[in-house]
């Protein structure tokens, strides 16, 4: 049996203890990572930086190197995060529904966990004490599978999450970390684990996804890329126009709710996109575009070049955005529609009926009115943290908190009766 499947077992013998545990032992032991977080700091940014290194020699880009980067500051936030959704309203057993049948028969839908939960992600330390805390919040016992990238900081993380469970007197086995392999064997295993695990989470780029949804045989919810696009509509503030984008595009470009895509109305184009190319060139962005946003570049004096078909549909997680101008909102809710991976999306405009226009028609688990789109984030949400960002429309879409890793069921309560 793979090391994969055998630490599922483990899990899943372990979640019946979990799920029963009281609000208040679970919330203690999500507490109690938190502080042995804090506490193991110096030995968890020690191995941060040992899987840098690697990741250094390895070529990765910076931005990535970014969202792998753990130091003081983002320890804190993970603790800090930790505490938040120790304190929140615990979902398990909350009442969702019920009525009297006209028997007699009571019936009541209650809020229950999943059971096993498995993420399999990349150079994503945080995961790790992001899902353990809302798997545990929401009764569900987890299997944790993330990339060789971050290999040392997880397995750090996780080792701390495992000791809060004992100490907490729940099982530790109901939180296990799968070190990676280089030929995915383990990874094979853990999305085909039918019988063990009741759900999967892949959380990294588009071809981990990908090879998840194809190749498991356990329920997958798919949390999706973000290719995700900034409108700017001919009644833009071109103040709010350059302060959105810029944020947007520029503030991490390695993460899913960062923008790739620029669309603006043709009409408009002379007057928005100069000021926004230039800021963001100015902070290092390379811009490709269509042939009508070439010529306002050029004569704004900013690179650019010709974007392919395939640039449209691109997740760069970089500093790259393409350009493209639209006729009028329609246009921008078809070109949306089209080449989005319905993750996030923004218009900018002073038009309220604009605004209603474009979040009515756009397809995606977010949508904004004068907002950048780097707001979709679970802690930002009020989630406290999120397992992932769900693109898909079953069971959860846009950011999974604790309440997203539940299911319901029936409880029916009689006095006899018979049908």
């Amino acid at each position: 049996m793979s090391e994969a499947l055998k630490k599922a077992r483990l899990a899943h013998d372990a979640a019946p203890r979990l799920a029963a545990a009281p609000a208040s032992v679970r919330s203690r032991a999500i507490e109690a990572a938190g502080r042995l977080v804090l506490e193991r700091a110096g030995e968890i940014c020690a191995a941060n930086a040992r899987d840098l290194e690697r990741a250094r020699a390895a070529g990765m880009s910076a931005p990535l190197q970014d969202r792998l980067l753990l130091d003081q500051a983002r320890i804190e936030s993970i603790a800090a995060s930790l505490r938040e959704i120790s304190r929140q309203e615990d979902p398990v057993g909350r009442v969702v529904g019920g009525s009297t049948l006209a028997s007699g028969v009571r019936v009541e839908r209650l809020r229950v966990p999943l059971g096993v939960v498995a993420i399999v992600y990349e150079a994503r330390p945080n995961v790790t004490a992001d899902a353990f805390a809302l798997c545990v919040r929401s009764g569900n016992a987890c299997v944790l599978k993330g990339g060789s990238a971050a290999a040392e900081s997880c397995a750090a993380l996780a080792a701390a999450c495992a000791d809060a469970l004992a100490e907490a007197g729940l099982p530790a086995d109901a939180v296990q970390y799968v070190e990676d392999d280089a030929g995915h064997t383990e990874t094979a295993a853990l999305i085909r684990a039918h019988g063990l695990v009741d759900v999967l989470i892949p959380r990294g780029g588009a071809s981990l996804i990908r090879s998840c949804v194809e190749g498991a045989t356990v329920p997958v919810i798919e949390t999706g890329t973000g290719n995700c696009h900034i409108y700017l509509h001919r009644d833009a503030d071109v103040e709010k126009a350059v302060g959105i984008v810029v944020n947007a595009k520029c503030s991490r470009p390695g993460v899913c709710n960062a923008a790739e895509s620029l669309l603006v109305d043709d009409c408009a184009a002379d007057r928005l996109l100069p000021p926004v190319l230039r800021a963001l060139s100015e902070h290092g962005v390379q811009l490709v575009g269509d042939r009508r946003a070439c010529e306002v570049a050029a004569s704004a004096g900013v690179a650019m070049g010709e974007a392919t078909d395939d640039d449209w549909g691109t997740e760069y997680l970089d500093l790259k955005m393409s350009v493209a101008c639209v006729e009028d909102v329609d246009a921008a809710v078809a070109h949306v529609n089209r080449y989005s991976t319905h993750h996030s999306e923004a218009i900018v405009s002073e038009s309220y009926a604009a605004c209603e226009r474009f979040l009515a028609g756009v397809d995606s688990a977010a949508v904004y009115a004068n907002a950048s789109t780097r707001f979709t984030d679970g802690g930002v949400f009020g989630l406290g943290g999120e397992i992932g960002i769900s693109t898909q429309k079953l069971h959860a879409r846009g950011p999974m908190g604790a309440e997203a890793l539940t299911t319901t069921k029936y409880v029916i309560r009689g006095e006899g009766q018979v049908r």
